[in-house]
């Protein structure tokens, strides 16, 4: 790449140096030393012009590729002054015979108007160009400071809305409290009314006349397991305890002496591995492993149930498993299990209020994580639930060795 501020050095140490030499042709051909310094003066200071300037351009503000048109100009400026000299020599009304040095000197001449201009060009395209910068930079500044504003508005927006959604939740639940407790008294009524009509008139009824007492009682009796369990969902929130290490190990020993006498009518084998400490609710996470162990053990077929308990870190996150080998689950009903008053089985097949698992859903998402299940009708089903790294603590000891099944 040529670097044209050298270009107008050299041009300059040229002309200082013609300037000389012509001095020295002056003097030689008879010429006064007057007129050889007038040579030099009038040839070597246009040369010392052009390079001053080509020390000092580098320096400025100019931008650099605006150097070859203020070089372009330089040599326009001579081209001029030389068609001019042709011009007049051309002319025989003439008679005057300039001579070597003073077209020479008449060169130099032009060769500074060429420099004048093509910087007087070069500033003022420069400086149009940093008008141009700035006016994109607050362009660019402004559009950044409306993107922030509205992204200011939109955060703002989202913070009312959010604030709103919260302010309804805790409307609902409190209304869900509200309505599930207040149902409570009307219901255990009519259950004993129910119950008093039976033992009074008992004689005065008739076989259908106690099965369908029999009937509305056990409907009370399930419309208030159903209320108990909305009044469970309903509080998850607003009635969890604050967070603290929860030790999954002693949660587990808590819930299967809890199901001793289960496991030993069933004869079921609960195997287990080492599981960590993680940071929760101590109570709900022992819902969790209450509700998924009972359903294990009453959805285990006519075989005794086999039931395995382990724990997984998967990178990011503790995967804590409940696998058995009962009847297993239609993989087209593995997110409706998890929603409220969902039943795969009739109310002869199981007395659940269909509650459980969405009770169990919502305690997970309340620590983070999530539930899900894997499963094949008549293959048996693994409840997985997973809890993010960051609220775990890696806790299974080295060297703890696995606790035998018990029975």
């Amino acid at each position: 790449m040529i670097r044209w501020h050298r270009v107008i050095t050299v041009a300059g140490i040229v002309l200082a140096v013609v300037a000389l030499a012509t001095a020295a042709a002056t003097l030689a051909d008879g010429g006064t030393a007057l007129e050889a310094v007038l040579d030099v003066f009038l040839i070597s200071a246009p040369g010392l012009v052009l390079l001053s300037v080509g020390v000092w351009l580098p320096g400025t503000e100019i931008d650099p590729d605006l150097h070859p048109r203020i070089a372009a100009w330089i040599v326009g400026g001579i081209a001029v002054m030389v068609g001019l000299i042709a011009l007049r020599a051309a002319d025989p009304a003439v008679d005057v015979t300039f001579t070597v040095s003073t077209q020479t000197a008449s060169v130099a001449t032009g060769s500074i108007a060429g420099l004048a201009v093509g910087v007087h060009e070069a500033r003022a395209i420069t400086h149009s160009r940093t008008l141009e910068r700035q006016n994109e930079e607050l362009q660019e500044k402004h559009a950044v400071e409306r993107r922030n504003d509205e992204l200011e508005a939109t955060k703002a927006q989202l913070e009312r809305a959010n604030t709103r959604l919260e302010a309804s939740n805790e409307r609902l639940e409190e209304f869900a409290y509200a309505a599930s407790h207040d149902l409570q008294e009307p219901l255990r009524m009519i259950s004993s009314y129910l119950q008093l009509i039976e033992r009074r008139y008992a004689d005065a009824l008739d076989e259908d006349g106690r099965e369908f007492i029999d009937y509305a009682v056990d409907g009370a009796d399930r419309m208030r397991r159903m209320i108990d369990g909305l009044l469970e969902y309903s509080r998850v929130e607003t009635q969890g305890n604050p967070f603290e290490s929860v030790d999954l190990d002693a949660v587990l020993d808590n819930v299967l002496t809890d199901l001793q006498l289960r496991i030993e009518e069933t004869d079921a084998a609960i195997a287990r591995e080492p599981l960590p400490t993680v940071t929760g609710d101590a109570g709900q996470l022992r819902q969790v492993f209450q509700n998924l162990l009972s359903n294990a053990l009453e959805y285990s077929g006519d075989e005794p149930p086999r039931v395995a308990v382990s724990a997984e870190e998967t990178g990011s996150e503790w995967v804590i498993a409940v696998r058995d080998e009962g009847i297993g689950i239609d993989p087209a009903d593995a997110d409706r299990i998890f929603a409220l008053f969902q039943r795969l089985h009739s109310v002869e097949e199981s007395v659940g209020s269909g509650i459980g698992l969405a009770v169990c859903k919502r305690i997970v998402e309340r620590h983070g994580g999530e539930i899900r299940v894997d499963s094949e009708p008549g293959e048996g089903a693994t409840f997985s639930v997973a809890i993010p790294q960051s609220r775990a603590e890696k806790s299974i000891a080295d060297g703890r060795s696995a606790r035998s099944p018990s029975t």
